[in-house]
């Protein structure tokens, strides 16, 4: 295996172990390609994702920071319809940096809490 995906398999591991997300507080996951941005809300205790966000469909011709605010913001929204008003942040094993980090602050500003 590639050393950077290794490593962040391990750190997602880690992270896994302690993160939980339950029907109250349910788990924010990121998963970040080259291009685009995904982001679920998930409740652990049935295995269902409640809210799903992503950067397709999103304008093109915009800094990737920019569109996955935009993609927390939107997340944000839809959680709101689904009566979620806090989660559990799941980096996923990525550094919260750059584009992860924008998706946290635009779901932030869009209400949810965490």
């Amino acid at each position: 295996m590639n050393g950077k995906l290794s490593r962040r398999k391990k750190i997602q591991l880690r992270i896994r172990k302690n993160i939980v997300g339950t029907s109250d507080t349910p788990r924010l996951t990121v998963f970040r390609s080259n291009k685009e941005i995904y982001c679920q809300i998930i409740d652990d205790t049935t295995g269902q994702t409640i809210v799903s966000a992503s950067s397709r469909g999103h304008e093109k011709g915009q800094a990737k920071v920019e569109v996955a605010k935009k993609v927390g913001v939107d997340l944000a929204e839809k959680a709101k319809a689904a009566n979620v008003s806090s989660v559990i942040f799941d980096r996923s094993g990525y550094l919260y940096h750059g584009r992860v980090k924008a998706l946290a602050e635009g779901a932030r500003e869009g209400g949810l809490q965490f």
